[in-house]
């Protein structure tokens, strides 16, 4: 994601301050949803793609830990540290994530409402949500028909894959509210992180794990999984993917990134 303003050449806007406010926060991050929204499509779905491979290693992360596990020892706050890995990956890497997207560029459309936005916005969701799943997608496929890891070591995906996914679908929209909330959070507190940002984001996705919420892209490459391994059926997989990615987009858009605006609209 080329081009974005550094915190350095933010805090030097500012006058040096120690802080920054929230309505330059809020400039930044409508300046990089402003950005995305120029990108070509091909930029776009070639970024979402690895998005979605890259995530995968939450899984694999989670899996490698449940794997190694002391043999009856309660582990479980030490396991979902691997969730954090893959976010890891795909943020500090830049490439594109659908959630992230759910808070960047709306900020700017709540700035400057209009119908050619909301167009654009439309445009970019549905090519990295579509890019993400088929990442997702292809490791799945490579998880279950490649000999990329001992029966083993599926095992524990399987498992964590089913802890995570089959569950009522009646619950995921709500538990998928709070994921999207705390990575909308994440997006807005990475300007002011300088050197934190490997702790910002390993302590927000670490927060989205332990609390058994839904992340529609983490979460799809355990329900492709689930799906290819016949232990859920098509429309619970898609029911899962479909809700979960409603509630992210509420949690992110709907809640977070309309507080954010209310917070700074009359310093605008």
């Amino acid at each position: 994601m080329p081009g974005k303003t550094t915190d350095e050449e933010a805090r030097k806007e500012e006058g040096g301050k120690l802080r920054l406010p929230s309505s330059k926060i809020y400039q930044l991050i409508a300046k990089e949803g402003r950005e995305e929204l120029e990108r070509p499509f091909q930029s776009l779905a070639a970024s979402g793609l690895v998005a979605g491979l890259c995530i995968s290693f939450s899984l694999f992360c989670e899996g490698f830990f449940k794997l190694h596990a002391p043999e009856g020892a309660d582990f479980y706050l030490v396991e979902n540290l691997g969730y954090t890995v893959g976010f890891l990956i795909v943020v500090l890497g830049r490439f594109q994530l659908f959630t992230e997207n759910t808070i960047t560029v709306i900020l700017p459309l709540l700035e400057e409402p209009s119908r050619n936005h909301l167009v654009r916005i439309a445009r970019l969701w549905s090519v990295v949500l579509a890019f993400n799943l088929v990442g997702t997608f292809l490791v799945a496929l490579m998880v279950s028909h490649l000999p990329l890891f001992s029966p083993e070591q599926i095992e524990p995906f399987m498992e964590v894959s089913r802890h995570a996914v089959d569950r009522p679908l009646g619950d995921v929209f709500f538990q998928a509210m709070p994921a999207g909330f705390l990575i909308a959070a994440m997006v807005w507190m990475m300007p002011t992180a300088e050197h934190s940002k490997v702790l910002v984001i390993a302590a927000m996705t670490y927060l989205i794990a332990i609390g058994d919420f839904a992340h529609v892209i983490a979460g799809s490459v355990e329900a492709f999984l689930l799906m290819l391994h016949g232990d859920i059926g098509l429309g619970h997989g898609l029911g899962y993917l479909i809700l979960s990615a409603a509630g992210n987009i509420i949690g992110g858009t709907g809640v977070f990134a309309m507080m954010a605006y209310a917070q700074v609209r009359e310093e605008m």
